[in-house]
């Protein structure tokens, strides 16, 4: 049996932290179905006893974190400085 797109995510997870950017070139898709996929892998690892960690996004302009955000899309301008220079958010299941 071929494994989906979510468990192939869940492996990759397992073993390290990737941004959306690396994930969707790893599995070959939109950088968009790799956030709703994320959405679905948060609730599924749970259930399993694990966690999805976000490591959030970072201006690099100004340094400020978006620690509090709860959606898995990736920020497109800094709420404080409105500077776009993000360091993307990273992802990882421990």
């Amino acid at each position: 049996m071929e494994e989906t797109i979510r468990q192939l995510m869940i492996d990759l997870l397992s073993l390290g932290e990737y941004t959306q950017r690396e994930l969707s070139q790893l599995l070959k898709i939109r950088e968009k179905e790799v956030a709703d996929h994320l959405e679905h892998i948060s609730r599924t690892v749970s259930a399993h006893k694990k966690k999805l960690i976000v490591v959030p996004a970072t201006c690099l302009e100004c340094g400020f974190s978006f620690e509090n955000r709860r959606r898995f899309s990736k920020p497109s301008r800094c709420p404080r400085c409105k500077g776009e220079h993000l360091q993307d958010p990273r992802y990882r299941i421990t």
